[in-house]
Formats: structure tokens, sequence, C-alpha cells
């Protein structure tokens, strides 16, 4: 199984919370993510956390290092996102995740943010942090 994860996941892997466990367990078996997970893991590490610098760029390498690849966010992603957020009513942003899931082929979205077993297309959205979420 070929999963993505959204940005939730990754910050839950810096932080004491109880999810940081299953997070950590999740991304250990690989996937994918795109270049805007990493800027948001950023904004969120730096505003919301108030971490420095030094500690956000160990973050980054360590979950570069777990990931297989890591996608850019191209002018197809952008397109299908848009379409996406005007069909589903989603935020861009999030509607960018999916759009760059489903086009690295994933078969999941790991989230907090999409409505957990919502299929799109070959992509079902998976909650890790739900008991019993075999995702």
């Amino acid at each position: 199984m070929t999963a993505f994860f959204d940005t939730n996941v990754l910050v839950y892997t810096i932080t004491d919370d109880a999810r940081g466990d299953v997070a950590r367990s999740r991304l250990s078996d690989g996937g994918v993510i795109s270049a805007q997970v990493l800027n948001e893991f950023v904004r969120v590490a730096r505003k919301k956390l108030r971490l420095d610098w030094a500690i956000i760029e160990a973050a980054l390498a360590e979950l570069r290092a777990l990931v297989n690849d890591v996608r850019p966010v191209a002018l197809s992603t952008h397109e299908f996102a848009v379409s996406l957020a005007r069909r589903d009513g989603f935020d861009i942003y999030d509607a960018l995740i999916l759009a760059a899931a489903i086009e690295a082929g994933c078969e999941t979205l790991f989230s907090e943010d999409f409505q957990h077993g919502r299929r799109f297309g070959d992509c079902t959205i998976g909650n890790p942090f739900l008991s019993g979420s075999g995702g």
C-alpha cells in the first residue's frame, strides 16, 4: 500500500501528543508527501509550536529520510486541486494535498482533515488516529 501523509500527521511526530507514536509508526513504513506538506509543517512548527529553526530543520531531514518521495506542486496538481475544491467544497490547500496524493497513485491519504473512509478514485482517506483504523 502506498500512503500519502497530510501535514497534521507529520506535525504529531514532533509533539508529546499521544498521536505522535501512531504517526511515527505509520511514517516508518514509508510513503509520499508533497513540498506543500513540508512547507505547511514548517509553518506549524514555527508559528504554533514556536520551535527553533535548528529543531525544525532536523525534523525536516528526518521526515524526508522516512518517505519514499516528495512530490512537487505542479501546474497539473494546482488545476486538479481547483477542480476538487470547486466540486467538493474543499479548502484549496486541502484540495492540493488530495490532488497530490491522487496524482502520486497513492491508495491511502492519511489525514484528520477529510472524512475517514471516503474514496476519491483509487485513493481512500484514512484517519490513522481512529481506533482500529487499518488505513
